[in-house]
C-alpha cells in the first residue's frame, strides 16, 4: 500500500453519508454510459469496484445483472448493502480483489481509478478477474480539475489558501486526459479507448457547501477544514462569487462537469 492509499483510507473514513447526499448525485450522471460501455445487461456477471453508496450497482441490478461489489471503506460497504440488497457487497482494498481469475464478464468503476496509489497495478488486477472477452469500463475526472469539480479549490485560491505540502495529490493527475488515460489502459487492454463526458450539474450552493466542502469530502474539504474560522468565511464568500455567474434562479446554479470514460476488452 502506498502513502497515497493510506491517505485515501483516512480521507474517506466516515464520509459515506455525506458522499451519498452530495457527490454521488454528481457522479450518477455517468452511470448509464459506464454500464453501456461494459455491456452490462440481463445475466451479466458484473463486479463494481469502489461501490460507494451503490448507485451504479443498483442500476446494474435493474438491468438484470448478477452483481458483486467492493469498497475499501466499511461504512460505504454498509451503505451499498442497504441500498442494493440484491448485490454481494464486501470490503476489499484495491489492488487486491478476493475473487478467482476470470470470474466476471464485466468490471466497472465509477470515479475510483483516480483514488488508487498505483493505477497500472490496479488495472492488472481488474484484468485478472475478467473473463477472456470481458469488458472493463472506468470513469475519472478530466484533469486538471475544472467546472464543478474546481469550484471549492478556486474559491480557496481566491481567498489565498495555500495547498499544504502534506496533503498529496492523486497519482492519476498524469493520466487525466483522454490520450494519457488511453495509453495507461493499453498496457493491459489492447482494445481500449477513451471518450469525454460533459454535462451540466444543477445544485443548491448552500447544500453543496455543507455536504461537500464542510463535510470534509475530498481533498478540498480536508484542506478547507484545516483553516481557522475567519479563513473559512473568506473562502465561503469567494465560493459564492465563483458560483454567481452560474445562477439559474430559485437559489440554484448549473455548473459544467467534465469526465473521461475508458473502456477496454480483455
Amino acid at each position: 500500500m502506498t502513502d497515497f492509499d493510506t491517505y485515501e483510507r483516512d480521507l474517506w473514513a466516515g464520509r459515506a453519508g455525506a458522499y451519498e447526499r452530495g457527490f454521488a448525485h454528481l457522479t450518477a450522471h455517468t452511470i448509464g454510459p459506464l454500464l453501456d460501455a461494459a455491456r452490462v445487461g440481463l445475466g451479466t456477471r458484473m463486479l463494481e469496484v469502489g461501490v460507494g453508496p451503490g448507485f451504479v450497482s443498483a442500476e446494474a441490478v435493474r438491468r438484470g445483472a448478477t452483481v458483486r461489489a467492493v469498497d475499501a471503506d466499511p461504512q460505504m460497504v454498509q451503505t451499498a448493502a442497504r441500498n442494493v440488497p440484491q448485490a454481494d457487497v464486501r470490503v476489499a482494498v484495491l489492488p487486491d480483489l478476493p475473487y478467482e481469475d476470470e470470474t466476471f464478464e464485466s468490471v466497472v468503476g465509477n470515479f475510483v481509478i483516480n483514488h488508487v496509489g498505483d493505477p497500472a497495478v490496479t488495472l492488472k488486477e481488474l484484468r485478472r478477474v475478467l473473463r477472456p472477452g470481458g469488458r472493463l469500463a472506468l470513469t475519472c475526472w478530466a484533469m486538471p480539475g475544472s467546472g464543478v469539480l474546481a469550484v471549492v479549490r478556486d474559491a480557496m485560491e481566491e481567498a489565498g489558501v495555500a495547498w499544504p505540502d502534506d496533503v498529496p495529490t492523486t497519482p492519476f493527475t498524469d493520466y487525466g486526459q483522454a490520450d494519457t488515460f488511453a495509453a495507461l489502459m493499453s498496457g493491459e487492454f489492447g482494445e481500449a479507448d477513451v471518450e469525454t463526458l460533459d454535462w451540466d450539474f444543477a445544485f443548491d450552493p448552500e447544500e453543496w457547501w455543507e455536504v461537500g466542502a464542510m463535510a470534509r469530502v475530498g481533498s478540498n474539504g480536508v484542506v478547507l477544514l484545516m483553516q481557522d474560522a475567519p479563513t473559512i468565511a473568506r473562502v465561503k464568500e469567494a465560493y459564492d462569487r465563483v458560483l454567481q455567474p452560474f445562477t439559474i434562479g430559485d437559489g440554484r446554479v448549473t455548473v459544467p462537469a467534465h469526465a473521461l470514460l475508458a473502456r477496454g476488452v480483455r
